[in-house]
């Protein structure tokens, strides 16, 4: 018994429209008069068209049936086509490669952006001890950190940083410490300020709940 599996039969063009028109597509071509082809063409585009009928409002609709039509007939079909023939060259254009940029990154746990910003502060004038500076380093300790899985030496920081800024910024040991320690500070003194808002909402929350008027709306 013979069984005709999909796999054993030729591939659809456009799986999209499904074997039934891909099968009255290629009836087409076994029509030797061309008005007739024409006419059985036309039937053909309509009852693509009622597949989608959501498309029907879209522009140039009745443009893309027809080259639809002729994609699914492998160009082979010769009929009066309202519209000017696709070409099969226009559909195997492959598009331009793209060029990847082909940079080298020494450290790459830092990133691009760390290696911009340095040098950035360094041709503005700025490679003196900065706020800037300081957040720069506490991101590439908690990157190296995060990289090597052990916490790195503040040598190692200062190091990098004269390294990635091609030894424009040179900062001491001490004022980084200097620096984090009132990073920490400033941290703190966020944190306090928030544990006493939410302390005084909690307080003039219980306040109005014991004052007389909402007590006597009980």
């Amino acid at each position: 018994m013979y069984k005709n599996y999909n796999y054993l039969r030729r591939r659809l063009m456009i799986p999209e429209y499904g074997r039934h028109i891909q099968e009255m597509v290629d009836s087409l071509l076994e029509i030797e008069d061309r008005d007739e082809r024409t006419r059985q063409a036309k039937a053909v585009i309509a009852v693509m068209g009622n597949l989608n009928p959501h498309l029907r409002d879209t522009a140039d609709i009745a443009h893309k049936l027809w080259d639809h039509l002729f994609i699914m007939s492998d160009f082979r079909l010769d009929v009066d086509s309202p519209y000017a023939l696709p070409k099969r060259e226009d559909l195997e254009v492959k598009p331009d490669r793209l060029s990847y940029p082909q940079s080298y990154i020494s450290h790459k746990h830092y990133g691009k952006n760390i290696v911009r910003m340095l040098r950035q502060v360094a041709s503005s004038g700025q490679s003196e001890a900065s706020a800037e500076l300081g957040n720069i380093a506490r991101y590439m300790r908690a990157r190296s950190a995060e990289y090597n899985n052990e916490h790195p030496n503040t040598e190692v920081i200062l190091n990098d940083i004269s390294m990635l800024s091609d030894g424009a910024i040179k900062l001491d040991e001490e004022w980084l410490k200097k620096a984090e320690s009132e990073h920490k500070t400033a941290l703190s003194h966020q944190k306090s300020q928030k544990h006493q808002k939410a302390q005084k909402y909690q307080q003039q929350k219980g306040g109005r709940k014991n004052s007389p008027r909402h007590n006597s709306q009980k």
